[in-house]
């Protein structure tokens, strides 16, 4: 039952086309996971804006984790499906929890750079806030299911 999905190599249309398939694999970890990462990249943009190399490195770096989490809550699941085991159930929650903790990381960091904007690009910032917030808050939902 493990899921061959490589969430990580796929093209928008056809990682929403995987979410919406009758499979356990991926799911709202992983849409989490990607909304968290898009929210990343929003704070990367509005960061350049700002001239803030720091916010921009740590943009970037919290949205290749967030991707690769959504293909790691992918495997976790599909795991904890084929085996119904405890350490894969423990998996489960570990990675939406990790999620979450990347989300609120980026929402704090779009934020810091939110303040330090006049232009247009501050709406990129705000958005980046809301959906690291609504990313964080699925994630952590998850785990207290998973639990």
């Amino acid at each position: 039952m493990r899921s061959s999905v490589q969430v990580d190599e796929l093209r928008v249309g056809e990682f929403l086309a995987a979410l919406g398939a009758r499979t356990p694999a991926p799911a709202s970890g992983a849409a989490a996971a990607l909304t968290g990462a898009f929210a990343a990249a929003l704070v990367e943009l509005a960061a350049r804006f700002a001239n803030d190399e720091a916010a921009v490195t740590r943009a970037k770096a919290l949205s290749s984790r967030l991707t690769k989490l959504a293909q790691e809550d992918t495997a976790a699941y599909a795991a904890f499906m084929e085996s119904r085991s405890e350490e894969a159930r423990n998996r489960t929650i570990e990675v939406p929890n990790e999620i979450a903790a990347c989300a609120d990381e980026v929402e704090l960091l779009a934020r810091k750079v939110r303040a330090q904007l006049t232009s247009s690009v501050a709406g990129d910032a705000e958005a980046a806030e809301e959906l690291a917030r609504a990313a964080a808050r699925v994630a952590r939902r998850l785990a207290e299911l998973n639990a």
